[in-house]
C-alpha cells in the first residue's frame, strides 16, 4: 500500500517536473533574434542563449523581451502547477530552471539560469524574488559586476527563505543556487583574475 501511495505521489511531481522543463526550454533569446533577424544569438559573443548576451546585439529592445520570458517561463510554471498543489508548484519552477539550462530544442546546451531561477522564485516565494532584486542592486552599485551580484543574492535567497519560514522553497533553490554557482564559473574565475567587465564596460 504504501508503494502505491509513493508512485501516486512521485507521478504528479514528475509531471510538474517535466511540465517546467519544457516551458522552460523554450529559446526566447534564439527566438526574438531570429524573429528580429538579426541572427541566431549563438553565433554572437558567448553564444549563450540568455538576455546579456542578446544584448550585444545592440538590440536592448530584444535583450529586454528574452529577459522577460526566460522570468516568466519559470513564474509560469510555477503559478500553473501550483494550482495542484505548494510541491508541485517548486517541481515545476525547478524543471523551468533546468529546462532554461539544458532545452532538449537545442541539444541541451542553455543559459546561465538566473533569470528562469528568479522567475521562478517570484512565483513561489515572491517576497524571495525581493530579497535577490535587493541584494543584486546593492552589490551591482558597489562592485558594478553583474555576476557577482547574481552569486551573492543566489547565496542570500535561500537563506532568506529559510529564516522566513519557506523551508521547502529554501532546499530547492538552495540546489538551484548552487547550480547558478556552477554555470558561472568562467565568470567566477575572471572574478578571481580581476578580468571580469564591469556594467557598462565596452570590451
Amino acid at each position: 500500500m504504501s508503494d502505491l501511495i509513493g508512485w501516486q505521489f512521485g507521478l504528479p511531481l514528475l509531471a510538474a517536473l517535466v511540465f517546467g522543463y519544457l516551458l522552460g526550454s523554450i529559446p526566447f533569446g534564439v527566438l526574438v533574434t531570429k524573429a528580429a533577424g538579426v541572427g541566431d544569438v549563438r553565433s554572437i559573443g558567448s553564444g549563450n542563449i540568455g538576455a546579456t548576451n542578446v544584448l550585444r546585439t545592440g538590440h536592448k529592445g530584444l535583450a529586454a523581451l528574452t529577459l522577460l520570458g526566460d522570468a516568466l517561463k519559470g513564474t509560469a510554471g510555477v503559478l500553473i502547477a501550483g494550482l495542484y498543489g505548494h510541491e508541485l508548484a517548486l517541481a515545476a519552477g525547478f524543471g523551468a530552471f533546468l529546462g532554461h539550462l539544458f532545452p532538449v530544442w537545442l541539444g541541451f546546451r542553455g543559459g546561465k539560469g538566473v533569470a528562469t531561477y528568479v522567475g521562478a522564485l517570484l512565483g513561489a516565494a515572491w517576497q524571495g524574488a525581493l530579497v535577490f532584486a535587493g541584494v543584486w542592486i546593492a552589490i551591482a552599485f558597489i562592485t558594478r559586476f553583474s555576476s557577482l551580484a547574481a552569486l551573492t543574492a543566489a547565496v542570500a535567497v535561500p537563506i532568506a527563505l529559510y529564516f522566513m519560514g519557506f523551508v521547502e522553497a529554501a532546499a530547492v533553490f538552495g540546489v538551484m543556487s548552487v547550480i547558478i554557482f556552477a554555470t558561472h564559473r568562467a565568470n567566477i574565475a575572471r572574478l578571481l583574475a580581476g578580468e571580469e567587465m564591469r556594467i557598462g564596460a565596452k570590451g
